[in-house]
């Protein structure tokens, strides 16, 4: 059959690649986009446009350009709000990541039986609502709770306090609920990742007389490398976007040892009616999210090539 004898359909689709016209697949994507727009990026425009005013959210704003993002720069509240997020970063990713390699490395080497019951309790945590494990640790903490009584019985009772009103002490005991609360997470993405290398390497490894430091750097950790890359992107965002662990447990005190930027969100819009501020910290919290995960997977993938 000749060129000139084909069909227009058969024509369209001996350019490109073969299926349906590229117009369906858009059809198909175009529902999800349509809810992707409405209920995120669209916010987000808006909020990058409020930040530009200084408005209390009632009343008419009044256009102030960039001073919004200055502000931020320049609060000392705000400044210290952004510096403990970066702290409850060490809580929630680095020191989850530390000891779920650790833990998950130890399990899959020592083929520890019913293995697939411990995954189900590590990741329990995951599936409780934080505001239910803020409200536990909350008594957890108290003056009079669980951790208090449990150093009084052990003869340390001088230790026990107020932890969640110690002004030194306040942000590691939330950092440290975060821990416990992402630690499961990481362990079981460790184990996934383990579990699929090939048995040969080690046993290849040990016959050159590797030992069990020298097996986990040369042949676990690096062929966990995207499975660290997922675990540091979520729990990172975790604690960026900190909200409901310290409006229950602490609600930024004592003073504003615990604020953090999301709680200032809040506590600007609804509490103080600077709504302009507010969208610009959610503004920067977001550039400073992607910045991030960008850099995180920019990294492992420059590890693997």
């Amino acid at each position: 059959m000749s060129a000139s004898t084909r069909s227009p359909r058969l024509s369209r689709r001996s350019g490109g690649p073969p299926g349906e016209p590229r117009a369906i697949g858009w059809a198909y994507a175009a529902p999800a986009l349509l809810v992707y727009g409405a209920f995120l990026l669209y916010p987000l425009l808006r909020s990058v446009q409020i930040s530009l005013y200084d408005w209390d959210g009632l009343t008419l704003g009044t256009w102030v350009g960039l001073d919004n993002y200055a502000r931020v720069v320049q609060d000392e509240g705000l400044r210290a709000a952004f510096g403990h997020a970066l702290v409850l970063i060490v809580f929630f990713a680095v020191i989850p990541l530390v000891v779920g390699l650790l833990l998950a490395a130890i399990l899959n080497r020592a083929k520890v039986r019913g293995l697939t019951f411990f995954r189900t309790v590590v990741f329990l945590p995951q599936v409780v609502a934080m505001v239910v494990v803020a409200v536990a640790w909350r008594r957890i903490y108290a003056p009079e709770g669980t951790l208090n009584s449990v150093l009084s019985a052990v003869g340390l009772g001088d230790l026990g306090r107020a932890w969640l009103g110690d002004y030194a002490l306040a942000l590691p005991a939330v950092g440290l609920i975060g821990t416990w609360f992402e630690t499961g997470l990481v362990t079981v993405l460790m184990l996934g990742g383990m579990g699929q290398i090939d048995k040969a390497l080690y046993e290849a490894a040990r016959l050159d007389g590797a030992g069990p430091v020298r097996e986990f750097f040369a042949i676990t950790l690096p062929a966990v490398r995207g499975e660290i890359s997922v675990a540091l992107t979520l729990t990172v965002i975790a604690a960026l976007k900190t909200f409901d662990l310290v409006y229950v447990t602490t609600r930024g005190g004592p003073g504003n040892q615990t604020s953090v930027p999301s709680y200032e969100v809040y506590h600007r819009a609804f509490e103080t009616g600077q709504v302009g501020l507010a969208c610009a910290i959610g503004v920067t919290l977001t550039v400073i999210v992607f910045a991030i995960s960008f850099l995180i997977t920019r990294v492992v993938e420059r590890g693997e090539s």
